[in-house]
């Protein structure tokens, strides 16, 4: 069985969670002697040295059945390709891999309409699609946060899209809405990371029939470790992933402006991330200036320290110089890959109360739970789990390991094999 994964960026040219699945998914479905994979990851002019006169879909770094798309002249707008000529590469490219299935991880940078062009190319191909975020309903980077208030939002129409978006006219997100149903309509099998994400997919019209719970799992990187602080007290908290907004570094950096100036210094958070570049002006002005002004204590005063961004070979690493994981996010976090990665290693996490999150983590038995964007509360939750006696060790305990690329893999052999509707 020929299988081709279209992936959002490569995760040696772009780290993040989407790409980081999509990639370890093609690794283990290497590993099989039923399956041949492909891989085509798109890469943008952030990489412009792989950008070459002439050239759309070119082979990567030498390696076997690993392609990239060198996405031009997108159009977020619409959610499409510009460019004719890249979108008959994709074509030709179908043509002369003819896989049986073509599992979609991302439409971003490719278009949303390579769906249906698929379809076209390969009437009997089976097409699968993996939410990673709610982009096909959600034109505000598919987050499902209103930009009025920063509220969570539970639906879309035309004029609440006009409202976060008011530099185009209800009529146009009318006609997204309408554009963006009729390309899934060449979708055979939707998969989630997360069950949440079905409803919100349903409610917005997709058959829910349709949809298939494939957890996201990940490739073993080492076994549990100790506790970083060697005097008992877990009073070292990690953030990692994109410094983007709906990470809600922010927020992070927010509670510890607040325990500061509530006379609490004794903790230490590190920061491990990087593509603050993909984040809004306003808050990459916010995270630089915070850091910066940091960076002016002597070190042994400093309460935050920014390690820069990361390979997951430095994952282990990274891990034992902390207690805790932080997840701030400020949106539907989806599935949070990092989250597995942390109780991978055997550390408790405190998260935001909402999504993949709330779905993942049982506050008080795995790690705790705070109100989504409120920096007091997750002061208030850091302070607990810096002071409260027996809190890490209990939640440590409670910790059961994440699921494993192999069981991904299954999961995703099977949504495969499956005979397609009629």
């Amino acid at each position: 069985m020929k299988v081709l994964i279209v992936s959002l960026y490569h995760p040696e040219l772009v780290r993040g969670g989407a790409q980081q699945v999509a990639y370890e998914l093609f690794e283990g479905l290497q590993q099989r002697a039923d399956v041949e994979p492909y891989l085509l990851a798109s890469a943008d002019h952030n990489s412009p040295a792989l950008f070459k006169s002439g050239a759309r879909i070119t082979g990567f770094d030498g390696r076997p059945n690993e392609f990239l798309f060198l996405t031009q002249e997108y159009d977020y707008a619409w959610e499409k390709g510009a460019n004719v000529l890249l979108v008959e590469a994709f074509k030709e490219f179908l043509e002369l891999i003819r896989p049986d299935v073509v599992h979609f991880h991302h439409f971003l940078t490719f278009g949303i309409d390579l769906l249906t062009l698929t379809r076209r190319v390969l009437p009997e191909v089976k097409i699968v699609f993996t939410a990673h975020e709610f982009l096909a309903i959600c034109p505000a980077n598919g987050h499902m946060v209103r930009r009025t208030d920063a509220s969570l939002c539970t639906r879309a129409s035309a004029v609440r899209c006009h409202q976060c978006l008011p530099e185009r006219l209800p009529e146009h997100y009318f006609m997204r809405d309408m554009w963006m149903r009729r390309h899934l309509e060449a979708v055979d099998v939707f998969t989630t990371p997360s069950r949440f994400m079905i409803s919100h997919y349903t409610n917005w019209g997709l058959d829910e029939s349709k949809f298939v719970h494939v957890t996201n799992g990940m490739r073993a990187r080492g076994v549990t470790l100790p506790a970083a602080s060697k005097t008992g007290a877990r009073k070292r908290f990690g953030f990692f992933g994109q410094m983007v907004d709906a990470k809600g570094l922010h927020v992070l950096l927010e509670a510890v402006a607040l325990l500061r100036a509530g006379g609490f210094t004794d903790f230490t958070v590190e920061i491990n991330g990087d593509n603050i570049h993909f984040a809004t002006p306003k808050r990459r002005a916010e995270i630089e200036a915070f850091l910066a002004a940091e960076a002016e204590f002597p070190l042994a005063e400093r309460n935050v320290l920014f390690n820069g961004s990361y390979h997951p070979e430095q994952l282990r690493a990274r891990m034992a110089r902390v207690d805790w994981v932080v997840v701030p996010s400020v949106w539907w976090e989806i599935f949070c890959l990092v989250i597995s990665e942390a109780w991978s290693f055997g550390r408790p996490v405190i998260a935001s109360n909402a999504g993949g999150p709330a779905e993942r983590v049982r506050d008080g038995v795995d790690g705790m739970l705070f109100e989504l964007g409120d920096a007091r509360a997750l002061a208030d939750a850091m302070y607990r789990a810096c002071t409260e006696d027996g809190l890490w060790d209990s939640l440590a305990a409670g910790i059961t390991p994440p699921a494993r690329q192999e069981e991904m893999v299954e999961g995703f052999v099977g949504v495969y094999s499956a005979r397609k509707a009629a």
